[in-house]
């Protein structure tokens, strides 16, 4: 069984985190989504709409997931690889060479964003946030 792993908060839930999970479901048998907590995310200097566990709720109603855990820290990824058995770490190819690390830990895969949609870019439509740094998502 091959089992795989992505990463994300998965904030106001859209049509490219579920190409996103797809795809990394299709790469697999088993699929492991590490989702940010809410005091990580107040590290990172992000806030989140929705909290946690409606986040965490939401995700584990996917058919394509099969595991939901919290991401607390950004160095866990090596440690949560090991201890899930896990053959193959996914991103979204904004992170590309980011986690290359993990390569000697499993395979690691970059995947194309889904074109015109981010959660940054709809928190701007809706006046949620003045960045405009959604533009560079495109």
């Amino acid at each position: 069984m091959k089992k795989v792993i992505t990463y994300g908060t998965f904030d106001l839930l859209h049509k490219g985190h579920i190409r996103l999970l797809k795809r990394a479901r299709e790469m697999g048998d088993d699929l492991t989504v590490c989702v940010s907590t809410d005091e990580f995310n107040a590290e990172k200097g992000k806030r989140a709409y929705t909290s946690y566990e409606d986040r965490k709720y939401i995700l584990e109603a996917i058919r394509y997931v099969d595991h939901v855990i919290p991401e607390k820290n950004w160095d866990q990824k090596i440690r949560d690889v090991q201890e899930n058995d896990i053959d193959l770490f996914v991103m979204g190819d904004d992170w590309k060479g980011k986690f290359d690390f993990l390569k000697d830990y499993c395979e690691v895969v970059y995947l194309p964003r889904t074109e015109g949609i981010s959660t940054t870019k709809i928190k701007h439509d809706l006046g949620l946030t003045d960045s405009e740094d959604w533009k560079e998502e495109k």
